[in-house]
Parts: C-alpha cells; sequence; structure tokens
C-alpha cells in the first residue's frame, strides 16, 4: 500500500507538469506579439528613418526583451561572386541605437538610414525596384513562467510606405487616472512630407545648405540638390 501510494503521487506529480507545460508553451504566447502591417519611412532628427512598430496584447510582461532585424537579399561581390540570400544586420533600437526594450507598452523600433545602412543609396523610387525582405526577430522571457518565447515577422518592399509616420495610440485617461493603449490604431499611418530622395543625397543636401550658410558653397548647388531632393 506505500509503494502504491508513492507511486501514485509520483504518477499524478508527472501528469500535473506535463498539463501545465502544455497550457504554457512559448507557441501560444506569440500570438500575442503584435508586428505592425506595414513599415514606414519619414524623417527624424533630420535623418531618413526606417521605422516598424511592436506590441504585447498581455497584461504579463515579456522581460529581458530583445530585437534583432536582418536585410537579406542578393550581393555581389568586388569580385564578381553572387551571394545568394546575404544577410546584413540592421541597427534597429527606441532610439536607434540597441535592440533592447522596455516592453511595458508598443514600441516603435527605429532603424536609422545613415552611412552604415544599407538603405543609404536607396531613393522611393529605388525601393518599389529593389528585391529583399526584412526579417524580425523579438525574444524575451515570459515572465509568468520563465520560459523563453521568440516572435517572428518580416517585411518585403510593397510593405514600405514611404513617408509615413505611425499615429500614437498611448493616452493619458483623466477618468481611470493612467495611461491607456488603443490597439484599433495599432496600424494607423499619417503622410507627411518626406523628402524622395536617398539618404546619401539628403546628406549631401544638408552640407550644400551648411556650405551655403557659411559662405563656402554657391547657390546653383544649392538648388541642385534642392530638386534631387524632391524630384
Amino acid at each position: 500500500m506505500c509503494l502504491q501510494s508513492i507511486a501514485g503521487v509520483m504518477i499524478q506529480a508527472f501528469m500535473v507538469g506535463i498539463v501545465f507545460a502544455k497550457m504554457t508553451r512559448p507557441k501560444q504566447r506569440t500570438q500575442t506579439l503584435l508586428f505592425s502591417r506595414n513599415a514606414v519611412i519619414c524623417q527624424r532628427d533630420g535623418e531618413l528613418c526606417l521605422m516598424f512598430r511592436v506590441g504585447d496584447m498581455r497584461k504579463s510582461h515579456i522581460i529581458g526583451a530583445s530585437i534583432r532585424a536582418q536585410m537579406i537579399r542578393n550581393k555581389i561581390t568586388k569580385e564578381g561572386e553572387i551571394l545568394f540570400q546575404h544577410q546584413h544586420e540592421l541597427v534597429v533600437g527606441t532610439d536607434g541605437e540597441n535592440g533592447d526594450l522596455f516592453f511595458i507598452w508598443p514600441a516603435t523600433i527605429i532603424h536609422r538610414i545613415n552611412e552604415s545602412s544599407p538603405f543609404f543609396n536607396m531613393s522611393a523610387e529605388d525601393m518599389l525596384t529593389e528585391r529583399f525582405e526584412i526579417v524580425l526577430i523579438l525574444e524575451g522571457t515570459i515572465e509568468s513562467t520563465g520560459q523563453t518565447t521568440q516572435a517572428r515577422s518580416s517585411y518585403l518592399p510593397q510593405e514600405i510606405l514611404w513617408g509615413h509616420r505611425f499615429d500614437p495610440i498611448v493616452s493619458y485617461s483623466k477618468e481611470r487616472q493612467g495611461y491607456e493603449v488603443d490597439y484599433s490604431l495599432f496600424n494607423s499611418t499619417t503622410q507627411v512630407d518626406t523628402p524622395l530622395c536617398s539618404g546619401r543625397e539628403l546628406t549631401e543636401f544638408y552640407k550644400a545648405q551648411d556650405d551655403l550658410r557659411h559662405g563656402t558653397g554657391t547657390r546653383s548647388c544649392d538648388q541642385y540638390f534642392l530638386y534631387k531632393l524632391y524630384k
């Protein structure tokens, strides 16, 4: 009877553990992690930025969250070799510096289009003809179970909106004395004035303006870059 009781308790404990593990699978948790339907490109602090939005619909937070982005496309080396599905790591983050997230509300992830970006030489017209895919990976630890979860998404060139900006979805409620998140606006964007030129041409335009302001540039040079900016 003692052996039977001990064996019964052990079997019951194993069954409870198996049921609990099945109910708290990370795959189910990833269904509540959202990525915006589109990515957008607009100016922020004088730079062209590629932005997308991530959110978590559950009340239990993801701790230690981090996000990575990779651009996948074919690349031709200096020797003429074609590298199929070449992966280029994009520098992303809420401030454009790192991928660590303070993930307590929906966040807009930023990739600054500067000299180190593969989009630096792409204009709005080039974006329509290029063939690439941006793959996103969001990783973190589930607060309630301590298990690691991962969610993935991707964007194609036709899913990137040039000259758009995400609408704010976090607002303060005086009635509830707290902040509220309106997920119905999660994918909403607003069209804004954005230069159609590449990041390189925009940088050269600002440099020509600075030279003109300090008396080292010419008016014709400034007019040329202004034409290139909004052509």
